[in-house]
């Protein structure tokens, strides 16, 4: 794999006399302007002095203003598209001599397109069978399904029971609360089954539960859990009738007919979806495998950072605090390497297809992405807008956009392959 050698680039260069020295007039008439030395008025000390007095600082301040501009004026004449910041070494800063100095730095590469239309991809076009969308069908019935209650008895195997739950001991944080258990539901741990069948409403039951370590709820995983169950009332599952006036229940759907047509049509949007998401990841390793370049070691740090902040954000979501998580950052970077390269690659190969066949994100698909932000934000359109641009947001969301519709044109423009 090609590395970021070959985007390092040097030069010396030299700041003339003549400039410096009138640099080096400037920053002291500034600084002489500024300080005040006892037995002076301001600015009436002699120049000799403030040389003398402040020789670090006017050193120091000539070469912040000399070096960066002889810098930049150097790669515009070169012609370099300079990735980060210079390194600046072999500095020789002598009186009455020209500033001399070796700039270290990267260059974003050179990328010569390979062929990039009609590149072969592993698709299919998804069906939906009748059985996926009677399952679909049938998992919206059970979210409008009914539990009535049922006159007292004792209670039986498939059984609803509404039962007052409270933790005795084994949790840091009691639990104390109602829940409808299944009894001998799939779901449900066969402690609680054992200790419901037989039992009446109104009865007080104790018993300890061992949670497997693999339990979904981390609080109760792996965790022997004293309870105290009272059983409130036994309830019966009662299921809507499949109609039209189910259908109608639903939203807008006229007949029964309508709403299996829309959660086909549904079943198949989701399919393809994934399906022309694999076929994308696809497209864009063919075309890191035919477009290899160098990539600035700048690039892959950056790329490297923005994968491990997102993984922090996951286990964020999980639950689980970064901070608690001891990072070894050298093996973190070697691990992540190749990954960084890849994605580095492909995001230059396709900012360099968006630039040739002129896409780009338009206003108004800009605006329909902050509208939608804003609608799940729960805030004025206005606030929102507002709120990406000062975080520099909305030209992450164009990005995002350009690069979706360059994937789909590569896709549109692919040969597919069953």
């Amino acid at each position: 794999m090609s590395t970021a050698v070959d985007c390092k680039r040097s030069l010396e260069i030299e700041i003339p006399l003549k400039e410096v020295e009138q640099a080096k007039e400037r920053v002291t008439n500034s600084i002489k302007q500024r300080v005040r030395l006892p037995g002076f008025r301001p600015g009436k000390a002699p120049v000799n002095m403030i040389q003398s007095r402040f020789e670090s600082e006017i050193r120091n301040e000539v070469l912040e203003l000399l070096l960066p501009q002889a810098f930049r004026d150097r790669v515009q004449r070169d012609e370099l598209k300079v990735v980060g910041t210079p390194d600046i070494t072999d500095l020789h800063f002598e009186p009455g001599q020209p500033i001399r100095f070796k700039a270290d730095f990267e260059v974003a590469p050179e990328i010569e397109l390979a062929e990039y239309r009609g590149l072969p991809v592993k698709y299919e076009e998804p069906t939906v069978t009748d059985e996926e969308v009677d399952k679909r069908i049938e998992t919206m019935r059970e979210n409008k399904a009914e539990y009535p209650n049922l006159d007292p008895r004792p209670i039986e195997n498939g059984d609803y029971v509404l039962v007052h739950l409270k933790s005795l001991s084994g949790l840091a944080e009691p639990i104390e609360q109602d829940v409808q258990i299944q009894v001998g539901g799939e779901d449900t741990l066969p402690a609680f089954n054992e200790a419901l069948i037989g039992a009446s409403p109104d009865a007080v039951i104790e018993l300890d539960i061992t949670y497997p370590e693999d339990y979904g709820q981390e609080k109760l995983a792996g965790k022997t859990v004293r309870f105290q169950l009272t059983p409130k009332f036994i309830r019966k599952k009662e299921l809507p009738a499949l109609d039209d006036e189910f259908a109608r229940d639903l939203g807008d759907y006229q007949t029964l007919d309508e709403l299996q047509d829309a959660v086909k049509k549904a079943i198949f949007h989701e399919k393809q979806y994934v399906a022309q998401q694999a076929a994308k990841e696809e497209l864009i390793d063919r075309l890191v495998e035919a477009n290899q370049f160098p990539v600035p070691e700048a690039y892959v740090d950056r790329q490297i950072e923005n994968q491990v902040q997102m993984q922090l954000r996951n286990l964020t979501g999980q639950g689980i605090d970064p901070n608690t998580i001891k990072l070894d950052w050298g093996k973190v970077k070697e691990n992540q390497r190749d990954k960084a390269i890849r994605n580095v690659r492909a995001s230059l190969l396709l900012e360099k297809i968006s630039e040739r066949e002129s896409i780009t994100a338009t206003k108004d698909e800009v605006d329909r992405e902050v509208q939608r932000i804003a609608r799940m934000e729960r805030e004025a359109v206005a606030v929102t807008r507002a709120r990406l641009s000062k975080e520099g947001t909305l030209d992450r969301i164009a990005g995002t956009i350009q690069t979706e519709k360059t994937l789909q044109f590569l896709f549109d423009h692919a040969q597919k392959q069953a």
